[in-house]
């Protein structure tokens, strides 16, 4: 149920922001994003792969897993079991590549098909993944890829909309966990309510 506060700042912000652009799935994920961010510039610069929602509902009904790319993210996920691999990860000695990159690269070895993989922090992990697009054998249900900040972030994302994997992601250099962490919260409540928008 949600509490009063959330549904008034749902109401709040159906006044300020125009969702007709956006399909059930996806208007979902943006009010929740703005919810999350009160960045109504952010949540307007969203982007959707052809039905990339969907598909992470469906693996997300299947518990399938989901990695993030730093701890900040998985902390605002608190409903879904996630993973993180940057621990497992040394520091090269010329910082190439970052272990933001490394612990990406082993996540998607461990998890190649159907995982869920959600990035807020690092473009360096985003780029990650990106570079197995074209293998065969590494096949997500979905990238969010939301990284924040001035070097690689816009680039980054740019990158994943022009490639084959399935995304949900956003133009410039405007991201971070709380937005990544908030995408995949509204993903997995549609999954919970099992049905296709949130009119919350």
């Amino acid at each position: 149920m949600i509490h009063p506060i959330e549904a008034r700042s749902y109401q709040i912000l159906s006044e300020q922001f125009d969702f007709t652009p956006y399909d059930g799935f996806q208007r979902s994920v943006v009010k929740r994003v703005i919810h999350a961010t009160a960045d109504f510039e952010l949540a307007g610069s969203l982007a959707f792969s052809t039905g990339a929602a969907e598909r992470a509902i469906a693996a997300i009904k299947a518990q399938s897993p989901v990695v993030c790319d730093v701890e900040m993210v998985r902390a605002g996920i608190t409903s879904y079991i996630t993973e993180c691999f940057l621990r497992q990860t040394e520091p090269t000695a010329t910082g190439i590549p970052t272990r933001s990159y490394m612990a990406m690269a082993k996540a998607a070895q461990q998890y190649p098909t159907n995982a869920i993989f959600v990035v807020g922090c690092a473009p360096t992990a985003l780029y990650a993944l990106i570079g197995l697009a074209d293998q065969e054998w590494f096949k997500p249900a979905l990238v969010i890829g939301l990284p924040v900040g001035f070097v690689g972030a816009s680039e980054s994302k740019a990158a994943l909309r022009k490639s084959t994997l399935p995304y949900i992601t956003n133009t410039g250099n405007k991201g971070g966990s709380p937005a990544a962490s908030a995408a995949f919260n509204s993903l997995v409540r549609i999954a919970k309510e099992n049905r296709g928008h949130d009119d919350s």
